[in-house]
């Protein structure tokens, strides 16, 4: 049965509760990655080849010269871009997530690491003040929102003046001889491993669809501009099978633009 409320806390620094909604397809995530908790960074470096390492060095990078404040990684799950962040750039993390057990995990693992507060919250209600945060960073989360445009609404709203967000998302590969290759590795041999490992191959059923249902870069990267974000930006990785947004609350809805880089 629906729930039509779940509470939002604090898991340090006190308690402060939140009511926000969830929508089906936000129960359905947040079971699907409380199931795969213990093996989900494992089944993530193995499956990417550990390419996924790499994806989240870029993504912090870009927010070199931006980290002097507070960072809010959202969708952190069990915090592999928090720790990233904190090592590259030696800031501050709020670490956003409304999978309890995803941040539960995440948080065994980061005693005595100074640097992370760990929030479990609704992305699109999020439990946190307007123009708060330098930088913004988002790795395969925005996928699982509910309403993308009101998740991205939610991260300009907390974005100082002169902040930047910086997302990493799968995407679909456009070279013609990788594509087919790509999406039956996807669709069949991901499912089937992960499963094998994981115990849960629904999960990563989950995945393939997901990627497939998610708009295409310009779309996203439109998407942004239409909220408030300027000097948008996107480029792809590893051909395709991610990309990289980024953009700008610079405080002038009427400047910016938006580019796609090679």
């Amino acid at each position: 049965m629906l729930r039509p409320l779940e509470q939002a806390y604090y898991l340090y620094r006190g308690i402060k509760m939140v009511l926000f909604k969830e929508n089906r397809k936000k129960y359905f995530v947040k079971d699907k990655f409380s199931s795969v908790s213990p093996k989900y960074d494992l089944l993530n470096s193995i499956l990417s080849c550990y390419v996924d390492h790499y994806w989240r060095r870029i993504a912090a990078r870009e927010l070199t010269g931006f980290a002097s404040g507070p960072i809010l990684d959202l969708c952190a799950g069990t915090l592999p871009l928090s720790l990233e962040l904190i090592r590259q750039h030696g800031c501050q993390v709020a670490a956003v997530d409304f999978c309890y057990d995803m941040l539960q995990f995440g948080a065994s693992r980061t005693k005595g690491r100074e640097g992370i507060n760990i929030i479990c919250g609704d992305g699109e209600e999020l439990p946190l003040p307007g123009k708060t945060f330098h930088g913004i960073t988002v790795a395969f989360g925005v996928r699982n929102l509910g309403n993308l445009e009101k998740g991205l609404k939610e991260m300009f709203r907390v974005l100082k003046y002169g902040g930047k967000l910086v997302i990493l998302e799968f995407s679909r590969p456009d070279n013609p001889l990788f594509r087919p290759i790509y999406k039956f590795y996807l669709h069949n041999i991901l499912p089937f491993t992960a499963g094998i490992i994981s115990g849960d191959k629904e999960a990563y059923r989950y995945l393939a669809e997901s990627i497939d249902a998610f708009p295409a870069p310009k779309t996203v990267a439109k998407l942004m501009e239409k909220v408030g974000f300027r000097q948008v930006r996107y480029w792809p990785l590893t051909m395709g099978i991610v990309t990289i947004y980024t953009g700008r609350r610079t405080g002038d809805l009427r400047a910016g633009g938006m580019s796609e880089d090679g």
